[in-house]
């Protein structure tokens, strides 16, 4: 008999989603406001792009200490404090003055955000079996999009009417108020969800040791750097280069964030309905995740060449649209090679590494600007990493299965 999740898991997983979205909106705060705070405190595009890859220093290297507390300690709680950390750095940053101390609030607020989805994969893979995973995963993506979407369309609206620092302090001073549902609502969940379970969790090394981790490793780097040079620079993009003014961009910046969005959740959905109708997981995910990287580069280089305001968004937003394709259903990948006693672990190692990306995309856009001025040679190396991405998924991760750890091999015997 296949089990369904329960009304808890289900009210669970709408805060969780609430929670990614209030999470990207909080890491974009500064992609929205980057050329007013660029041109208050007399800062370089070079510097720019620092502050956007910040963030990623802390957010990617404490993905391990993350994984780590989720196994030792009650995932609800350890994902509570990191919410309230990140929240207190948005208010604060809305305080600052200087380069210096907006880099160490950045810094603060990547190790809030860490946590975040290392315990979305605790969550999942013990409360939502492979046949809702697609769902499940798609809806924290389609928060993780619409995050960016309502950051540009809101916190554009706020910025062009109130200023930057106002926009960081009143959105972070709304985030704090999600923790009063979670702490009432979360402690509910069964114990198998919200604790370690009794057996030992595979360690670092082990999960270090499976070439399908290194897979989705390359995979996620890759994507990722396509993820964040649109998360981090489109909003600037489309002011520099496409001429928009502050509201125009909130308004016309935000669709591409909706269309990634819509791919997400109609990826997640379809995908599980593929899989109950008596498809692989294998085969489902792949197509998925590979064709929807593949058809995203393929419209978006196209995006880059657009000659008017309105061809360009058209296309811009067809790949994002595509893009969700892949960001619906890559997370259910690991979470079921990783099975549900290494999947905290294994979402940790693959978002530390795979979030470098989030330094490297920043960086080098800002450069390859600031060298050509210029984002046609952004958009290229864009692509090309989506092709590589779409490639780790189809040959280097194997078939789509939990892996087996030394654990159940030591049972088995």
């Amino acid at each position: 008999m296949h089990r369904s999740a329960t009304r808890v898991e289900w009210l669970v997983l709408a805060l969780l989603v609430l929670s990614v979205c209030i999470n990207y909106i909080d890491r974009g705060n500064l992609s929205v406001a980057g050329v007013q705070v660029a041109h208050e405190l007399h800062l370089q595009p070079y510097q720019l792009g620092i502050l956007f890859s910040a963030f990623f220093w802390t957010y990617s290297t404490c993905q391990i200490l993350a994984g780590w507390l989720i196994d030792r300690y009650s995932v609800i709680w350890v994902f509570a404090f990191g919410f309230l950390l990140w929240s207190g750095a948005t208010i604060i940053t809305g305080l600052l003055t200087g380069f210096s101390a907006l880099f160490l609030i950045r810094l603060a607020l990547g190790a809030g955000e860490s946590v975040a989805y290392p315990a979305y994969s605790k969550i999942l893979a013990a409360s939502f079996p492979e046949r809702l995973r697609g769902t499940a995963n798609g809806l924290i993506d389609v928060g993780s999009k619409l995050g960016p979407a309502l950051g540009l369309l809101i916190g554009g609206t706020i910025l062009a009417h109130f200023g930057w620092r106002a926009l960081f302090i009143s959105v972070g001073l709304a985030s704090l108020l999600w923790l009063i549902p979670w702490c009432l609502i979360a402690p509910r969940l069964p114990r198998s969800a919200s604790h370690s379970r009794l057996r030992p969790s595979p360690g670092y090394f082990e999960i270090l040791r499976k070439r399908q981790a290194w897979g989705t490793i390359l995979a996620l780097f890759t994507a990722n750097y396509a993820w964040y040079f649109l998360l981090t620079w489109l909003p600037s993009y489309l002011q520099m280069e496409r001429h928009y003014s502050a509201q125009s961009m909130a308004l016309f910046g935000s669709v591409p964030f909706f269309t990634v969005a819509a791919g997400a959740l109609f990826a997640g959905t379809a995908s599980d309905g593929w899989i109950r109708a008596g498809a692989s997981a294998n085969r489902v995910r792949k197509t998925f995740v590979s064709g929807g990287l593949v058809v995203c580069a393929v419209f978006l280089m196209p995006a880059a060449l657009a000659t008017n305001q309105k061809s360009a968004l058209v296309l811009l937003s067809l790949a994002t649209f595509f893009f969700g394709f892949f960001s619906g259903n890559h997370w259910g990948i690991s979470q079921t090679l990783a099975g549900p006693e290494a999947a905290a672990k294994w979402t940790a190692v693959q978002n530390c590494l795979g979030n470098l990306a989030g330094i490297t995309a920043p960086a080098i856009t800002g450069f390859i600007v600031q060298q050509t001025q210029s984002f046609y040679f952004a958009f290229v190396l864009v692509c090309l990493s989506l092709l590589v991405s779409a490639m780790s998924y189809a040959v280097l991760i194997g078939r789509i299965e939990q892996v087996p750890w030394q654990n159940d091999e030591t049972q088995a015997s």
